[in-house]
């Protein structure tokens, strides 16, 4: 008789942070760890039609959040200052289910700071007190800050919000804003239309899960992970169809710079990464006081 395989509900937006979890389902790398992992598709700022749900100024008001505070999954993704602030505000903060960080990885997100020729930008000095367009609390809004604090001082940095990945390729074009930031399959569309990329920057996932979710389980989802990222790195032009497919008919796979799809397996969110990435959030204004390691990070799929 076979043995059943233990259900576990995962929440994704974009395929660019998610593609080891999709292709770990797909591949058969969850179902080869005992897992039957059902994936939850929610609206991000990457897919062509997406809605503005996943954008509110509220995180805990958008999709995938607030399915997970519903307790309707178990477990996401996203960038890793996107994780930092709902794992904290989610702890400090009442009212909500508690998200605790279980991992650094799996998935890596190209990040590009997009510039239309005709503006005359060569160089992100030039951003300096300029509109550039991110989506609020999303790995957009987090690397332009993380990419132009090397260049500008922070009052020099002046992001706003403009919608999805496609309306902010249409909102530079109207000259709207100076700059955009944008992820892949994105920033291949943009270099299709002829737009200038400034700057880019890998962008690291963190996971997050709540209490009922326990160490093994999350262990065999983070070695299926693991698993399914050595797949990508082989041949990743056999899994950027999921990202073709994201752009809604926009591009073609040989539009897709191939380069810069990275990831790396899940690892243990360390002490020291703690206490770097939650400083530098608190000191942006971007997270509440308060968090400590013990109440933000449980490492319990390697204990």
């Amino acid at each position: 008789m076979a043995a059943t395989l233990k259900k576990v509900k995962a929440s994704m937006m974009n395929a660019i942070h998610d593609l080891p979890l999709l292709v770990a389902r797909d591949e058969g790398f969850f179902r080869d760890q005992g897992l039957d992992v059902e994936i939850l598709r929610t609206p991000g700022s990457g897919q062509r039609d997406s809605d503005h749900q996943a954008l509110r100024s509220n995180i805990f008001e958008r999709t995938m959040e607030a399915l997970y505070d519903q307790g309707a999954c178990d477990q996401f993704r996203m960038c890793e200052w996107g994780v930092m602030k709902r794992a904290v505000e989610s702890n400090v903060e009442t009212g909500h289910r508690p998200a605790k960080i279980v991992a650094l990885g799996s998935a890596m997100s190209t990040f590009a700071l997009v510039s239309d020729p005709a503006a005359g930008v060569y160089e992100p000095e030039q951003l300096k007190g300029k509109p550039i367009g991110v989506s609020p609390f999303n790995g957009s809004h987090f690397t332009t800050l993380k990419l132009l604090e090397g260049f500008l001082k922070r009052e020099q940095i002046r992001t706003t919000f403009a919608g999805t990945m496609k309306e902010r390729i249409e909102a530079l074009r109207r000259g709207e804003v100076a700059a955009i930031s944008l992820m892949e399959p994105w920033i291949s569309y943009a270099e299709k239309l002829g737009l200038r990329v400034i700057m880019e920057s890998h962008s690291t996932r963190s996971e997050a899960a709540g209490e009922e979710l326990d160490g093994p389980t999350l262990r065999k989802m983070f070695d299926a992970e693991a698993e399914a990222a050595r797949a990508i790195q082989k041949d990743p032009a056999k899994h950027a169809r999921y990202l073709v497919e994201e752009a809604g008919g926009l591009i073609e796979l040989k539009d897709l710079r191939l380069g810069r799809i990275l990831n790396a397996p899940p690892e243990p969110y360390t002490r020291e990464r703690f206490q770097h990435t939650y400083e530098w959030t608190r000191d942006w204004g971007l997270v509440p006081p308060g968090a400590t390691y013990e109440n933000t990070v449980d490492n319990r799929a390697w204990q």
